[in-house]
C-alpha cells in the first residue's frame, strides 16, 4: 500500500520540479518594456524597406545594430550570397526583443546572421554577460517562431578601442553565446575577434574609423572574409 501511493506523490513531485523550472523563465518583454518606444519610428522605417526590395527565397538576412548598418558594399561583398540589410544603430539585444518577429518574418530565408553589440558598452548599465545570454537566447526563440530550422549565425561583438575598458566582460558574453552556438541545433558561432587583435592582445586601431568604433573599409574587408567563409562552411554556394 505504501509503494502504490509512494509512486503518485514522487510523479506530483518531480511535476512541481517541472513547473517550478518553467516558471523561472524571464520575461524580457515586461522586463525590458521601457525600451521599445524610442526605436519604434526607426524600425518602422527599417520594416518600411519590405515593400521596396525584393530578394531571392535562399538570401541571407543580417540583423543588429550599426556594424550591420554601416556595411554599405555588403550586397558586393557577400556574392555569390544575396544579403538583406536590417540593422538599426545602438540597437541592444534588449530592444531588438521588440522587433526581432517583425524584422523576420515577411522573408524565406537561407539563414539569417545577427550582430548586435550595445548591451556591454563600458557604461553604468551596461548588463551582466549571463543577462546578455538571455536575451540572446530570447532572440533566437522569437526568430525560431518564423524560422524554425534555418541556420543562424552569431557573429561575436568585436575588441574596440573605444570599448576596450569593458572588454573583459564583452569577451565572457561572447564565450558564453558560443557555447549556447555550440550546444544548440542550427545555430553557429562566428568568431572575428583574432582578426582585430594585435600581437600582444590589444585592439587593432587600423580596422576602425575615427570613432574607434566602427570599421573602416580594410575592418569590414577582414569581418567579410571570416563570416563569409564560416557561412559557406555551412551553406557552400559557388
Amino acid at each position: 500500500m505504501k509503494k502504490q501511493l509512494f509512486l503518485p506523490v514522487l510523479s506530483l513531485f518531480l511535476a512541481l520540479i517541472v513547473f517550478s523550472q518553467c516558471e523561472k523563465r524571464v520575461d524580457y518583454q515586461q522586463k525590458y518594456a521601457h525600451t521599445k518606444e524610442h526605436w519604434v519610428k526607426g524600425v518602422g522605417e527599417l520594416l518600411a524597406l519590405d515593400s521596396v526590395e525584393t530578394y531571392p527565397d535562399d538570401a541571407i538576412l543580417f540583423m543588429g545594430s550599426s556594424s550591420i548598418v554601416l556595411w554599405k558594399t555588403i550586397h558586393e561583398d557577400m556574392k555569390p550570397y544575396s544579403a538583406i540589410r536590417r540593422g538599426y544603430g545602438g540597437s541592444a539585444y534588449s530592444d531588438v526583443i521588440h522587433f526581432a518577429e517583425d524584422i523576420v518574418s515577411p522573408h524565406k530565408v537561407s539563414a539569417i546572421v545577427i550582430f548586435v553589440a550595445n548591451d556591454i558598452r563600458n557604461q553604468p548599465d551596461d548588463k551582466d554577460p549571463n543577462e546578455v545570454l538571455g536575451l540572446f537566447k530570447e532572440n533566437v526563440r522569437l526568430i525560431r517562431k518564423h524560422h524554425a530550422s534555418v541556420p543562424i549565425f552569431s557573429i561575436a561583438v568585436t575588441p574596440t578601442p573605444s570599448r576596450w575598458g569593458a572588454w573583459t566582460q564583452i569577451d565572457k558574453a561572447n564565450s558564453l553565446i558560443q557555447n549556447y552556438c555550440e550546444t544548440t541545433p542550427n545555430m553557429y558561432y562566428i568568431n572575428t575577434v583574432p582578426e582585430f587583435l594585435t600581437a600582444d592582445n590589444m585592439p587593432d586601431s587600423s580596422l576602425f574609423v575615427q570613432d574607434m568604433l566602427h570599421l573602416n573599409p580594410t575592418g569590414y574587408a577582414k569581418w567579410t572574409e571570416v563570416i563569409k567563409g564560416e557561412i559557406q562552411k555551412v551553406i557552400p554556394k559557388n
